[in-house]
């Protein structure tokens, strides 16, 4: 064998010794974790809005602003009360106990604000209304409670009525000395007495009023899945009852003036969690 060769079987041999204890290893980087994916929705990002979304395969929990926020097959809905702050944070953990943060900037919104210096906020409550109302209270506290196995938050909500838009969502009253009135958490519908309304996505019935509310009257409720439900107020009849699976499109009651109403029509709120929205902003136009 030649100088040259035996060099070559030498270097060969030298190349598949490993090194002892380290001693003349390369410094190689230490090993690092992929960069998880991203939050993913879409939406309204805006007060009264509403967002769908996604979470990267293996998120454990989700919450906004430190609220717990449900999944379901990796997917979401969040929303953003009329008074919302300007930013909010979602942030998902992952089972290995890495985070994923997502800053959302949420968009303010001018409102309808009436202002009526001369009139009182509101006259005396009766000893009626004093002794009715909490119990009426608790019961929708009660509906918003529930639990159910509804899909509807997977699907574009629809109109339950078409009409001309009476009072939008957000208008509030300020009266004598500067006290404000409650906003208005819904929207109006203008619509004559009997017309039929439908369930704007699929629901489960969580409240049918047995008699009329003080102030909603005709009262329903549909809980739509993941925290979101709807109050349809004022209503002449209910055409379902507590428990009922109802699909998007199927009537569910019609038009009146029950309670305090000035006229027929059909008041619709939405709510995500407390977070109050707007129904034109989910919904869409008409």
């Amino acid at each position: 064998m030649t100088a040259r060769g035996l060099f070559a079987v030498m270097l060969a041999a030298a190349a598949t010794v490993t090194p002892a204890s380290g001693w003349g290893q390369a410094s190689r980087p230490a090993a690092t974790a992929p960069a998880p994916e991203a939050i993913r929705h879409d939406g309204a990002l805006i007060q009264g809005g509403l967002i769908r979304g996604s979470v990267p395969p293996g998120t454990v929990s989700l919450t906004l602003d430190g609220k717990p926020v449900a999944m379901r097959d990796g997917r979401f809905i969040a929303g953003f009360d009329r008074d919302a702050g300007p930013a909010a944070l979602l942030i998902a953990t992952l089972a290995d106990g890495r985070t994923i943060r997502e800053p959302l900037t949420i968009a303010p919104r001018d409102w309808d604000i009436s202002r009526l210096s001369s009139l009182p906020k509101y006259p005396v409550p009766s000893a009626d209304f004093a002794r009715i109302r909490p119990g009426e209270l608790a019961q929708i506290a009660a509906a918003r409670s529930k639990t159910t196995d509804a899909a509807g938050w997977r699907q574009p909500m629809t109109w339950p009525v078409t009409g001309r838009i009476s009072t939008r969502f957000g208008s509030q009253r300020v009266y004598a000395n500067g006290e404000a009135g409650s906003y208005h958490s819904g929207i109006d519908i203008a619509r004559p007495t009997g017309t039929p309304i439908v369930a704007p996505a699929d629901g489960v019935v969580i409240l049918a009023a047995a008699s009329p509310f003080l102030l909603e009257g005709n009262l329903l409720m549909l809980d739509h899945g993941m925290g979101l439900n709807s109050a349809f107020l004022h209503l002449s009849r209910i055409d379902v009852k507590p428990g009922d699976h109802v699909s998007q499109g199927q009537t569910i009651g019609a038009v009146g003036s029950t309670g305090r109403a000035t006229g027929p029509h059909l008041h619709w709120s939405l709510r995500w969690a407390d977070a109050k929205l707007d129904p034109l902003l989910v919904a869409g136009a008409m």
